[in-house]
C-alpha cells in the first residue's frame, strides 16, 4: 500500500475525522459529500480542511465542546521537537474553542500560536493571522476564525519548508492529531455506536505518521523521549482501530485510545492529564 503524502495542515486537526462523511450520509436524509469539501489532494487523497470537518462534525449531534478544552494550553521548554508538538496541540485546541464559540479562550490561543511559532522562528508567518483571530473573535465571526486558522496553518507550514524545517513541521502535524483524537474518541465514548466508533479507523493515516517519526534524518528529533513516547502509543494503538475491513472497533477501544492520547497531550503541554 502506497503511504499518503500528507501535508502537516489538514491532516494535523482531527484528521482522524476524515471519513466522518461518510457515517453522516448513512445516518438520515441530509448527505455530506466528503469530495465536495474544501480539501487539499496529496498524492491521490483527499484530506479536508479542518474548519469542514468540524462542521461534518457537528452532524453527529450537539457536542458538548466546552466541555472538551482543556484547561491549560501547556508549558513550553527550549526543545523544539516539544515546542512542535506543542504548537499542534494548541492549533487543535483552537478549532475546539471556535466550535464551543469561546471568544476570549480563542484570543488566548491566537496570542499562543503567536509565541509559539516565535519559538520555532516562524512568527513572522503567522503574526497577520493571529491578530486576525483576535479581531474576529472578538466580533463573534465563528466563520472566519475558523478560516484564519486554516490559513494559519498553511502558513507554519509553508514558512518551516523554507527554513528547511520539514521533520519539525510533522512534528506540528502529529501534535495536532494527537490533540484532535483525544477530543474525537471523548465525543464517540460518550454516545458510542459502531459507526461512530469508524471515525477512528485510520490506519493509512496511524502508518504515515509512524514511518514519518521512524524516519527522522535529525537525530536529535528521532532520539527525543516525547518522540520516542509517541511512536510507542502509536504501536499501541494500531490493534485498536480495528481489523482492514473497518471491524472490531470496540467500546473499550475507544476508551483506550482516549486514555493512551490523553496520555500523550499531558506529556507534550507538561501537564499530566
Amino acid at each position: 500500500m502506497k503511504t499518503p503524502k500528507l501535508p502537516p495542515t489538514a491532516a494535523a486537526i482531527l484528521a482522524a475525522a476524515a471519513t466522518i462523511g461518510l457515517l453522516a450520509a448513512q445516518q438520515g436524509p441530509e448527505t455530506i459529500d466528503l469530495e465536495a469539501f474544501p480539501a487539499q489532494s496529496i498524492d491521490e487523497v483527499v484530506v479536508p480542511v479542518p474548519s469542514e470537518v468540524f462542521v461534518v462534525l457537528d452532524k453527529l449531534g450537539n457536542p458538548n465542546w466546552r466541555r472538551e478544552l482543556r484547561g491549560s494550553l501547556g508549558k513550553q521548554t527550549t526543545n523544539r521537537a516539544q515546542v512542535a508538538l506543542l504548537l499542534g496541540t494548541v492549533i487543535a485546541e483552537g478549532f475546539v474553542a471556535v466550535e464551543a464559540e469561546d471568544p476570549e479562550r480563542v484570543k488566548e490561543i491566537g496570542r499562543r500560536v503567536l509565541s509559539l511559532s516565535k519559538a520555532i522562528n516562524v512568527e513572522k508567518a503567522v503574526l497577520e493571522r493571529a491578530n486576525s483571530i483576535t479581531d474576529k473573535a472578538e466580533a463573534k465571526d465563528w466563520q472566519a476564525v475558523r478560516k484564519e486558522f486554516d490559513g494559519a496553518l498553511q502558513d507554519v507550514k509553508g514558512a518551516m519548508q523554507e527554513l528547511g524545517d520539514d521533520e519539525l513541521a510533522q512534528l506540528v502535524s502529529v501534535g495536532g492529531w494527537i490533540r484532535g483524537t483525544e477530543v474525537l474518541t471523548s465525543i464517540v465514548n460518550k454516545t458510542f455506536t459502531a459507526d461512530g466508533a469508524e471515525l477512528l479507523h485510520q490506519p493509512a493515516l496511524l502508518e504515515f505518521f509512524s514511518d514519518k517519526l521512524s524516519g527522522l534524518s535529525n537525530r536529535r528529533l528521532a532520539n527525543d523521549a516525547l518522540v520516542l513516547d509517541i511512536r510507542r502509543m502509536l504501536d499501541r494503538i494500531e490493534p485498536l482501530i480495528g481489523d482492514g475491513d473497518g471491524a472490531g472497533i470496540t467500546p473499550e477501544g475507544v476508551k483506550r485510545i482516549h486514555r493512551l492520547t490523553g496520555e500523550m497531550v499531558g506529556k507534550i503541554t507538561l501537564q499530566g492529564t
